[in-house]
């Protein structure tokens, strides 16, 4: 979603549009395929903006971390970064920016009631932390 492209095949492993756009060229000049054709196998998704929580500088972080703690118990998660949750159908992120008093919250899914399910869940549980540690 934020429109970078990273590439450690045939080049130095770094964001770089004007590359992704070549390999993009490279790939439609010998594949005989349009985009449409290229991206038809892809399975549908349903996802959310960027969902933005305002969360005091010192606390996002704890709010982020306990959610973590939470989600770890229930589902496979990734803690990179804040934390991913690994849903049956889609996945829901949790983490602290690293510039503003915010969280950022994203969400995708396979359906549109799976997304609306999955988000639901992640939503309460951070609100439930966010009101125990004063930043609700």
């Amino acid at each position: 979603m934020s429109g970078h492209i990273f590439f450690a095949d045939r080049y130095f492993g770094y964001d770089d549009a004007i590359y992704a756009a070549c390999r993009v060229f490279h790939i439609l000049a010998r594949g005989g395929r349009s985009v449409e054709e290229l991206l038809a196998d892809l399975p549908s998704a349903f996802t959310t903006p960027e969902i933005r929580v305002d969360c005091p500088d010192d606390l996002k972080f704890s709010v982020a971390q306990r959610a973590r703690d939470h989600f770890r118990d229930r589902y496979e998660i990734i803690d990179v970064d804040g934390v991913r949750i690994r849903f049956p159908e889609g996945w829901g992120l949790i983490r602290a920016s690293n510039t503003q008093p915010v969280l950022v919250m994203r969400f995708e899914a396979r359906s549109a009631e799976k997304l609306a399910e999955y988000r639901r869940t992640v939503e309460d549980v951070v609100a439930t932390i966010r009101a125990d540690l004063g930043c609700a």
